[in-house]
C-alpha cells in the first residue's frame, strides 16, 4: 500500500493507528534474508522497486513477487522467462507476461497515463529492447507512442513521422548496427533524446559496442545514452523527463 493512501485512511478513520503502525514497521525495507524489499522507494524517488528476474532462484523470485503484490497490488519485473512466468502465476494468478519484451507485471487497472514518450526503433529486430522501454514507461504512467522500423537506411520513413516525433516530451531511440538513429532524431526534435544501443548487428558491431560508441560520440546535442540493450533504463529515464514536462 502506498504510504499516502495509508495516511489518508488513518485520517478518515478507515484504518486503525495500530494497523498503520504494523505496516510502517516494514519501512524502509522488508528483510527476507536473501532479499531486502524496498517498500519505501516510491516515496523517495516516485518509482517503486522493479524486480530484475534473470538469474534469480525460483523460490526467491516467487516469494518476492508475492510479497510485493500483497503489499502494493502491483509489481514490475524485467528479463523474465516463460518458465518464470508460469512459476509466478501459480501464486499470483493476475500476473501478465509479454514474451517480446520479457516484462512480467501485475498492474493496477485503469491507470492514468499522461504526457507523451515516443519510442522509435531502427529496425524490427530492435523491438524487444524498445518494448522493454515502452512498457516500463507505460507502467510508470506515461502515454507511449511507438514508432517502429524507421532506421536511417530508409530515412524517408523517419521523416514521414516528424509530427509524431515533435509531439513527444522525450524520445527513446533504439538501434543496433551503427546506431545512427539517435543522432538523426536529435536533429529533428526539440526534446531530450535517450539513445539505446542494441546488440543487433553483424560481427564488427561487437554485440552493440559499435552502436554504443556511435551514440556516445554523437555530433547532435540533447542526447543521453544508456547501456547496451537497457530498455528498462531508457523507459525509466524517459518517464522522469515526461513527468517534469507534464508538471
Amino acid at each position: 500500500m502506498d504510504i499516502k493512501d495509508m495516511l489518508n485512511l488513518v485520517k478518515s478513520g478507515e484504518m486503525e493507528i495500530q494497523e498503520a503502525e504494523q505496516l510502517l514497521k516494514d519501512l524502509p525495507y522488508e528483510d527476507l534474508g536473501y532479499a531486502k524489499l524496498d517498500h519505501h522507494r516510491a516515496l523517495r524517488s516516485g518509482f517503486g522497486e522493479t524486480v530484475f528476474c534473470q538469474g534469480k532462484p525460483d523460490p526467491y523470485l516467487v516469494e518476492i513477487y508475492r510479497k510485493f503484490y500483497e503489499r502494493d497490488g502491483e509489481v514490475l519485473g524485467t528479463r523474465a522467462s516463460e518458465e518464470q512466468f508460469e512459476l509466478v502465476k501459480s501464486v499470483v494468478p493476475e500476473v501478465q507476461y509479454d514474451s517480446i519484451s520479457r516484462i512480467l507485471k501485475v498492474e493496477q487497472p485503469e491507470k492514468e497515463r499522461k504526457g507523451c514518450v515516443a519510442v522509435c526503433t531502427g529496425g524490427t529486430a530492435d523491438i524487444p529492447v524498445a518494448e522493454e522501454a515502452a512498457q516500463t514507461a507505460e507502467y510508470f504512467g506515461c502515454h507511449v507512442d511507438r514508432i517502429y522500423d524507421v532506421g536511417v537506411a530508409g530515412i524517408h520513413r523517419l521523416l514521414s513521422q516528424r509530427d509524431r516525433i515533435r509531439n513527444a516530451n522525450c524520445i527513446v531511440a533504439v538501434a543496433g548496427m551503427e546506431g545512427a538513429l539517435g543522432t538523426v532524431i536529435a536533429g529533428l526534435a526539440d526534446c531530450p533524446v535517450i539513445a539505446v544501443p542494441t546488440s543487433v548487428g553483424y560481427g564488427a558491431s561487437f554485440h552493440g559496442l559499435s552502436a554504443l560508441l556511435t551514440m556516445l560520440n554523437s555530433c547532435a546535442n540533447g542526447i543521453s545514452v544508456v547501456n547496451i540493450d537497457n530498455g528498462y533504463g531508457a523507459g525509466y529515464l524517459a518517464t522522469q523527463i515526461n513527468r517534469l514536462a507534464v508538471k
